[in-house]
């Protein structure tokens, strides 16, 4: 198997998909068969990557990370009848279309909106407190961070879809 991150022309979704190999992606990408899995465009393309570098033989291996506490898959087959937990093609293009649809409302937001990075908490709350003049703003926070942003009563909110920095776009 073989990962790639993978950015849609459309609005620059960065998504990783995995192949048998690069021949696999590329015969799949010619044929239309991948999608965003954010807004649905199918001209994709592969997205600058680091490489994965292993550790010197020597080295302790790092703790490895603890699995999410998943619920269990829908058993395939249930008393000889065949169960299908995958979505139908019309489910597919429903949430296709609402998944676009959410995409382009959320480019016009920050299309009035200015990044500010990881400067966001500090921005934000210095336009609470009165020390910068109001106006949208976008960025990263940690989730504790956001956290204590909402609890000195900051008016911040997630975006609903993942955004690229500027700075990586290309």
């Amino acid at each position: 198997m073989i990962v790639f991150d993978l950015k849609c022309y459309g609005y620059g979704h960065v998504f990783e998909g995995w192949f048998g190999s690069s021949a696999d992606y590329e015969k799949q990408r010619a044929g239309g068969m991948i999608a965003c899995p954010m807004c649905g465009d199918t001209q994709v393309r592969k997205a600058v990557m680091s490489p994965a570098v292993s550790p010197k033989s020597n080295q302790k291996q790092a703790q490895r990370p603890v699995k999410a506490n998943l619920p269990a898959p829908v058993p395939v087959e249930e008393r000889g009848v065949t169960v299908s937990n995958a979505p139908s093609s019309a489910e597919m293009e429903k949430m296709r279309s609402i998944i676009n649809t959410l995409a382009q409302v959320q480019a016009r937001v920050l299309e009035k909106s200015e990044w500010v990075g990881r400067a966001f908490a500090d921005r934000a709350r210095a336009m609470h407190y009165g020390e910068e003049p109001h106006k949208q703003i976008h960025g990263e926070v940690a989730s504790g961070e956001a956290r204590a942003l909402i609890e000195e009563g900051v008016e911040v909110a997630p975006l609903p879809l993942p955004v690229v920095p500027p700075e990586i776009q290309n």
